[in-house]
């Protein structure tokens, strides 16, 4: 194990609207929280009591997966073997119609993770939640925690009301990019509209496999809209995408772009290549070959050593054992996803003496 082992997706949980974000949230929404009980806005996306949402051996007796720091500290560091780690808080604030709750929602979640967790351990970064619902909001919000160097990246939800790359983003990605902030894609869903591009599927295990479709839409936006033109410095980061669809969607996006280029004369490189300099994906759930011989092959395809992210996802359950490090990977790779591709991803993440 490396001594500088950067976990970078671990998962600290809301334990309740009421009972966690109450000291949080300005007069209004507190007195809206408690007249009309708003509790538990869990995503659909991650049913606490679903078996994926945390491990049996990392539930509190009482409370959600992820919800106490000393659990959260035993599992990532002790026993997963991190040595930092970024909190990536997935709650219902990114998926509520109402942008001002949004808002307000998403600005306890960032106060709350600071007071109450990184400022406990300093071994812990966060990301920026923001309520992507309105973006002029979202900015607002970067704006206001850019000042605190332990938040290093701004998340955002794989699936929520339109494609990422659409222009009335752009002041988003803006503001990210002018804080050296990575625009983290977790996984996830607001539910505006259907998982799958043709509709409803009937069973969660459809929708979690549509997951990977989902990230690919994003990152062929992102590029044909021009964002990455437009910021250059700007990185995304794929939390809970898998990795090995990226060869054969890698090859079959420069294959149209040679085709249709025309249609979007600003990108003006192949699309593989700006994936390769802007885009970067963590480890876990990792949905490699089986073999060492064909992880190789992936990662040749791939044709970067910069991309891949350590992660565990704790308390989320992708693994077995208590080694989160995917099996066969080559001993480079495994050493610059520890250390090297983190900090160079997230140049505002300090790690602790």
């Amino acid at each position: 194990m490396a001594a500088t082992r950067i976990d970078c997706d671990i998962h600290p949980a809301v334990d309740g609207t009421r009972t966690t974000l109450l000291p949080y949230l300005d007069d209004h929404w507190k007195e809206q929280v408690v007249s009309r009980a708003i509790d538990g806005l869990d995503l659909n996306s991650y049913p606490p009591n679903m078996p994926f949402s945390g491990r049996a051996d990392w539930r509190p007796a009482n409370g959600k997966p992820g919800s106490e720091l000393a659990m959260v500290q035993r599992g990532a560091f002790d026993q997963l073997g991190a040595s930092h780690a970024i909190c990536n808080v997935v709650y219902g604030a990114q998926a509520v119609f109402d942008s001002y709750m949004a808002a307000g929602f998403c600005k306890a979640i960032n106060d709350w993770i600071a007071a109450e967790w990184l400022s406990k351990d300093p071994r812990l970064s966060a990301s920026i939640v923001v309520p992507l619902q309105a973006p002029d909001l979202a900015v607002e919000e970067i704006e206001r925690r850019a000042g605190d160097n332990r938040f290093v990246s701004v998340l955002v939800l794989a699936q929520g009301e339109t494609l990422l790359g659409r222009r009335h983003y752009w002041p988003v990605w803006q503001a990210a990019a002018k804080h050296k902030l990575p625009v983290a894609i977790h996984a996830g869903s607001a539910y505006r509209t259907a998982p799958s591009s043709i509709g409803w599927p009937s069973y969660r295990y459809e929708y979690y496999l549509a997951e990977a479709q989902a990230f690919q839409a994003q990152i062929m936006s992102l590029i044909y809209e021009g964002v990455f033109g437009k910021f250059p410095d700007l990185k995304v980061v794929l939390m809970e995408s898998g990795v090995s669809w990226l060869p054969a969607f890698m090859w079959r996006a420069n294959k149209t772009w040679r085709g249709v280029r025309v249609e979007v004369p600003w990108v003006e490189r192949e699309p593989a290549s700006i994936i390769r300099d802007h885009v970067r994906v963590t480890m876990q759930p990792f949905d490699g070959p089986p073999d060492a011989a064909g992880i190789a092959d992936v990662i040749e395809q791939i044709g970067s050593d910069k991309m891949f992210l350590f992660a565990s996802d704790y308390p989320h359950w992708q693994f077995d054992g208590d080694d989160p490090m995917p099996p066969h990977l080559p001993a480079s790779i495994v050493t610059r996803m520890c250390a090297d591709n983190p900090l160079e991803t997230f140049p505002r993440l300090k790690l602790a003496a």
